[in-house]
């Protein structure tokens, strides 16, 4: 059993990886951000709390880090009280958060220089398949760091998977995500559209979901109809900071994203609209108030 650190665990997604690592045995130490009452029960089942990231890695194997994006990343590697101040050689830092391919490079080369093996590994699925262990993880690394910790993280996740070298794993992660939000925005601009022309909209829904064009994101988005907008237990906020890093990463390697800026905006619209601190099904409130159609049942 490895010695584990774990930056994140009061988050949606950290606690229920940080949960499963204790029950397969891990020694898990933690840092407490400020909810401490979300991560009650994780301490009340043996994890350890630590003063600061700094104490994680010197006490640590592998330290996860689970939190918003590459500045919070950046914060909890290269503080002064962060993972590399603490660092000894040998150690693995996993970031499973979905930051910006660009920032994880230069953190990879810098814990380098410090004999540390950064490695990219963010999730996919929900808070509720992180509580029953059954997360998607894209792993960037070299294959025999990915056989070190493959058994570890199979602790957290049903599906493993080795994306590619490092970098990969936030490439993919991002790839995946704006395929996401093109389906989640376009659907509810199409509800706004069909409900303005005056279709029945439960009739589209049962078109789609007899065809090809149907998925769990659809069926997510549909739930708005009946009045439920949690369907999707994703941020809205975050949705639209993690199509903003793909855009930017198209912007890099100089292909137009003609699709990612306009799903950028639909949801800074949908946050400016006063929505970001909602979830993504909160889409559909965002196309209310602009096309001044009721699609939400209150």
């Amino acid at each position: 059993m490895a010695s584990i650190g774990f930056i994140g665990a009061s988050g949606l997604m950290g606690h229920g990886m940080a949960k499963n690592l204790i029950a397969k045995g891990h020694a898990l130490s933690l840092t407490v951000h400020r909810k401490r009452d979300t991560v009650a029960d994780l301490l009340a089942a043996g994890a350890k709390e630590v003063p600061d990231a700094k104490t994680l890695a010197a006490g640590s194997d592998i330290v996860f880090i689970c939190v918003t994006g590459s500045p919070q990343v950046e914060a909890c590697v290269l503080g002064t009280n962060g993972l590399l101040a603490g660092a000894g050689k040998g150690l693995l830092i996993v970031d499973c958060s979905t930051s910006e391919p660009d920032s994880t490079a230069k953190l990879r080369e810098t814990s380098a220089a410090a004999g540390v093996t950064y490695v990219d590994a963010p999730l996919s699925r929900t808070p509720v398949e992180a509580e029953a262990g059954r997360l998607n993880v894209m792993v960037g690394a070299e294959p025999a760091v990915f056989a070190q910790l493959e058994p570890v993280m199979r602790g957290f996740a049903e599906n493993v998977f080795h994306v590619g070298g490092p970098g990969a794993g936030h490439t993919i992660k991002l790839l995946n995500n704006f395929i996401a939000q093109a389906i989640c925005t376009a659907t509810a601009e199409a509800f706004a559209v069909g409900q303005r022309a005056g279709v029945d909209l439960q009739r589209l829904v049962e078109l789609i979901s007899a065809g090809p064009v149907n998925c769990g994101l659809f069926q997510a988005m549909a739930k708005t109809l009946h009045g439920d907008l949690t369907g999707l237990k994703f941020e809205l906020d975050n949705a639209r900071k993690d199509v903003r890093y793909y855009t930017h990463l198209a912007e890099g390697l100089a292909i137009p994203s003609v699709m990612g800026e306009a799903v950028h905006q639909s949801l800074a619209i949908a946050s400016a609209l006063g929505h970001g601190k909602k979830l993504v099904p909160s889409l559909v409130e965002a196309q209310e108030q602009l096309a001044h159609v009721k699609l939400v049942p209150r």
